[in-house]
């Protein structure tokens, strides 16, 4: 019997997603409001980590993009350990970002004019796609790893733009507030 044929094994599943869907936005908003330094802590500011964990970023996109090629070429393999880099990416991703806000300040965008409401667009719109794309992932992710490939097609036919645009942005977002890190 196959996963998708036990009902509570997939109850269980979608339990773990909720949790995680609701669990890391709150516990990275949490973590990013806590200033180790501001609190006593003698910890140095961790100001090398954005340009690596844009770097991440990049590389998430260039990884998803391949995978896609790879599907597209009926390459499942290739594409599933694609997918599976991807996912790590993002997790050392997010790990990074906690540990640099937790130990340095915050850097305003210091831009005027047009360019300050596209960077702000922008930023936005990566942030709430980074919340959103969660469930997505995971449910793509579980629906391949219970074999259930038609459902796995048309929920990765909205998780792949939105993880993508998430990605991108990321680099782009840190682009143009790099010239302003203290």
């Amino acid at each position: 019997m196959s996963t998708l044929e036990n009902p509570s094994e997939e109850k269980k599943y979608n339990k773990w997603i909720v949790i995680l869907s609701i669990a890391i936005p709150l516990v990275v908003a949490g973590l990013f409001g806590i200033n180790l330094r501001r609190l006593g802590f003698d910890v140095e500011p961790l100001t090398f980590l954005p340009p690596i964990y844009a770097t991440i970023n990049a590389l998430t996109a260039l990884v998803l993009s391949i995978a896609f090629w790879a599907i597209k070429n009926k390459k499942q393999k290739l594409h599933e350990k694609l997918m599976k880099f991807a996912i790590m990416l993002s997790v050392v991703f997010l790990a990074m970002y906690v540990a640099y806000h937790m130990t340095s300040d915050s850097t305003e965008f210091g831009g005027e004019g047009a360019i300050k409401y596209f960077y702000y667009a922008i930023l936005i719109s990566h942030i709430v796609l980074s919340i959103v794309v969660i469930p997505f992932v995971l449910i793509t992710y579980v629906r391949a790893i219970t074999n259930n490939f038609e459902r796995h097609k048309k929920i990765a036919r909205i998780t792949f733009p939105i993880w993508l645009y998430v990605a991108i942005t990321g680099v782009v977002v840190y682009i143009m507030i790099s010239p302003y890190y203290a």
